[in-house]
């Protein structure tokens, strides 16, 4: 009978093989790789039954783990066992049983287009003496502007970009690619960024470290995070934060909503409906703030 760890290492040698991009691979590696440390010594994968995969996610709850975390492991142990069912090594899988816990219906926090604005605006324009002002400005731009995923813009190849119409490939989700437009601003940015580009020999990735390599999802927040604390004195900021914004203004602004869900590549309407309420909640602030007839 196969052994859990030769079979994990097939499975994601099997998304390489697909193509998939490096961010859901190494999710997949931790989430896979946490659940057959806890089940050690792991017995084979036909004897793994849904009493361990129940026994492993209350330890996560006991652990006290997000709901979204939760959620991503299970996906991670069902689309493992759907492979080990398309290669024959088991019958059933009994991830598909587990039940999911609920995500808390919280609104995301955004900050107002004068706030983005004034942040983005003061990244390579300011005292920090930071080794790559005009790389992290066009992080900024791209994130804010084009309101890609963090994993999007690291997966971002020069080949991607149609500088001349201003358009941009990306990879989402599912390996789903979409084009994206990008503003005056972006543009400016990427051109004083490209030319002090300093990648090694065959790199295609936009954006690099100090290695000359594609930077990290890693290297890419701790960026976001960096300037936003030193600069809008906001610790809460992250890559999703002005993607989130981006949304949000582009429907405060009147954008139609199927326009918005094309540009962030959401397979559901609903999905992207979450920002119309995000929207009447500014609404109602400032009317609350404003109106007479409020109080």
């Amino acid at each position: 009978m196969p052994e859990l760890a030769t079979e994990i290492t097939a499975f994601l040698d099997s998304l390489r093989r697909e193509n998939a991009s490096p961010h859901t691979i190494r999710n997949y590696e931790s989430d896979l790789l946490q659940f057959e440390a806890h089940i050690a010594p792991a017995p084979p994968v036909e004897a793994i039954d849904l009493y361990l995969l129940r026994g492993w996610v209350s330890s996560l709850f006991n652990d006290k783990k997000m709901a979204a975390s939760i959620r991503r492991k299970v996906a991670s142990l069902r689309a493992f066992f759907t492979y080990e069912m398309r290669q024959g090594r088991t019958r059933a899988n009994p991830a598909k049983l587990l039940v999911l816990p609920k995500l808390p219906k919280t609104l995301p926090k955004v900050p107002t287009a004068e706030q983005v604005n004034n942040l983005v605006d003061a990244v390579d324009d300011n005292d920090l003496d930071r080794p790559y002002p005009a790389r992290d400005r066009a992080i900024f731009e791209f994130l804010y502007g084009c309101g890609l995923r963090i994993s999007e813009l690291e997966g971002l190849n020069l080949e991607d970009i149609d500088a001349s119409e201003r358009w941009i490939r990306v990879r989402g989700k599912g390996r789903k690619e979409r084009q994206v437009p990008y503003g005056s601003k972006a543009s400016e940015a990427l051109e004083n960024w490209l030319p002090v580009r300093d990648a090694k020999p065959g790199e295609r990735a936009v954006f690099v470290n100090y290695r000359g390599a594609r930077i990290s999802t890693r290297g890419i927040r701790n960026i976001v995070a960096l300037y936003a604390r030193l600069l809008a004195g906001d610790s809460e900021v992250h890559p999703h934060t002005l993607r989130h914004a981006f949304a949000t203004h582009l429907l405060s602004d009147g954008a139609d909503l199927r326009a918005i869900q094309e540009l962030l590549g959401h397979a559901q309407l609903s999905t992207t409906q979450k920002y119309t309420q995000v929207a009447l909640t500014d609404l109602l602030a400032v009317y609350d703030k404003a109106h007479p007839k409020a109080k």
